[in-house]
């Protein structure tokens, strides 16, 4: 009988992602099913140890466990859709990036077929794969979930987030405007301080450092949006707001773009006049739990 430590696991789609996943579970033991619409793909894999599916339906009798990654839910569709694909009995794990809404279409679909679904989110790029810097996201069922975690735990660390197939693909999102908006924030202090002749490495140890002390005040900031109420702790917003306003006449005198530290004041801006420039900056969350103009 088979292990959950080496239970086996097919692969579905081998672009580079779909490589480093099937590398993560060859390394960790667990016999190896792969299968690709270009088979030649699939040839390192098999010099690894893994074994070619000749079928779709094939793959997914390997194992009980398939893990699909492909470019987009409409190549899943594309590729189980057919009157054909048997998914009884499987439990699928989509790793494809997408939209809340289409994970939780996929889930509904998918487990209207006899499958069970988790829906999931890589946060690490390929080489990360089977290494603890890889965080990889799973939402739906906790049941499915902890059935499956000791052959998913192969592919680095990770964390089931809720019943909810959509919060998966949520967090994915949610972590991408993180990672824009304090890239966006570092090249707008880079071009800044270039006109004053100090380039990027100079900078970046100062910018991680800020980063890093505005990342610490996240827990307490969320306790005031969690309790709807945001009193000046710290600075209030009409006080940062003035900031912004120096911020913006520095990147104009210096010849550079203003949109960003533009796009901040007039959010700042609108929130004082809704008669909150004396709390603190969380306050803003109104701002951005509302829908735009555009």
């Amino acid at each position: 009988m088979t292990s959950n430590e080496n239970a086996p696991v097919t692969v579905i789609g081998l672009g580079l992602m779909g490589q480093a996943l099937s590398r993560a579970f060859l390394k960790a033991g667990h016999p190896t099913t792969v299968w690709n619409r270009t088979p030649t793909k699939a040839k390192p894999l098999v010099a690894e140890g893994a074994q070619v599916a000749p079928t779709i339906n094939d793959a997914l009798k390997a194992a009980p466990l398939t893990i699909v990654c492909l470019t987009d839910y409409e190549a899943v569709h594309e590729l189980l859709g057919g009157s054909d694909i048997d998914l009884d009995g499987t439990t699928l794990v989509n790793l494809t990036s997408g939209t809340s809404a289409q994970a939780r279409q996929a889930a509904q679909w998918i487990e209207q077929r006899g499958a069970r679904y988790l829906d999931g989110a890589i946060m690490a790029a390929p080489p990360a794969i089977g290494t603890a810097e890889a965080v990889i996201l799973h939402s739906g069922p906790q049941r499915d979930f902890e059935a499956s975690k000791p052959t998913l735990d192969a592919l680095g660390m990770i964390t089931h987030l809720g019943a909810d197939h959509g919060l998966a693909s949520l967090y994915d999102v949610a972590g991408l405007a993180m990672m824009w908006s304090v890239l966006n924030a570092w090249l707008q202090g880079t071009a800044l301080l270039q006109t004053a002749g100090v380039d990027a490495t100079t900078f970046a140890p100062f910018a991680q450092q800020i980063a890093t002390g505005v990342a610490e005040w996240l827990p307490g900031y969320a306790e005031q949006i969690a309790d709807n109420a945001f009193p000046a702790e710290v600075s209030a917003l009409e006080t940062d707001a003035r900031a912004m306003a120096h911020l913006i006449d520095e990147t104009k005198a210096a010849g550079i773009n203003t949109e960003l530290p533009t796009l901040i004041k007039k959010m700042a801006d609108r929130s004082i006049s809704a008669g909150h420039g004396k709390e603190q900056y969380p306050v803003l969350i109104e701002e951005f739990t509302h829908p735009s103009d555009n």
